[in-house]
């Protein structure tokens, strides 16, 4: 993976199946439904990754499609490896450093709020401080990024419950790593979620 930057943004995609993504969402407005959001949450994402300069790599959680939505602009497809979440991101970070890229930060697809001005804001940020994070209004992050590999910010977690980002701050601390936070922001996980977010016209 060659690139004129030293930034590598990864999005993290679940393969757009019915019945596979936004399961909590569809247990209230069924299979169909759901993925239709997330096929407009992954558009959003795509929108603002496209609008940064930095190398972009898809990391997808079961097969590495022909073709989708996310890959364009010189995206590279990639698959997730590891059991849970937190393996999953971690491992990705690995090898995004391991390529070469010195400043690496982490997406999923779930945040119809994020923007190119809040991925440029984060490189930023980064350059001055070991980890950041862009806190969820649910207690979790909808963005990591490092400079370095961080095993413990990911492996051995427990993922999403309210406190995720709070144990993780605590992490940061006890590794006495210096760290920043970017703009809390909404993701869509809920119907009460999907409402807020103006995303949703009942049909």
């Amino acid at each position: 993976m060659k690139s004129q930057t030293d930034k590598l943004l990864i999005v993290f995609s679940k393969n757009p199946v019915a019945g596979r993504v936004k399961t909590r969402l569809a247990s209230t407005i069924g299979d169909a439904e759901a993925l239709r959001i997330y096929e407009q949450l992954r558009e959003l994402t795509g929108h603002a990754a496209a609008g940064i300069d930095a190398s972009k790599a898809i990391a997808y959680s079961d097969v590495i499609p022909e073709t989708d939505l996310l890959l364009t602009g010189g995206a590279e497809a990639w698959l997730q490896q590891g059991g849970d979440l937190g393996e999953r991101m971690h491992r990705a970070f690995v090898k995004g450093f391991s390529v070469g890229f010195s400043r690496v930060a982490l997406i999923g697809t779930d945040c119809p709020e994020i923007s190119p001005f809040i991925l440029d804001l984060a490189f930023q940020k980064l350059d001055a401080c070991d980890v950041l994070l862009g806190p969820a209004r649910d207690g979790g992050f909808y963005l990591s990024a490092l400079k370095r590999p961080f095993p413990e910010l990911f492996l051995d977690r427990t993922w999403s419950t309210p406190e995720v980002l709070n144990d993780s701050l605590r992490i940061v601390r006890e590794h006495r790593k210096s760290y920043d936070l970017l703009p809390a922001l909404s993701d869509i996980d809920t119907f009460d979620d999907l409402k807020s977010s103006g995303l949703w016209t009942p049909r």
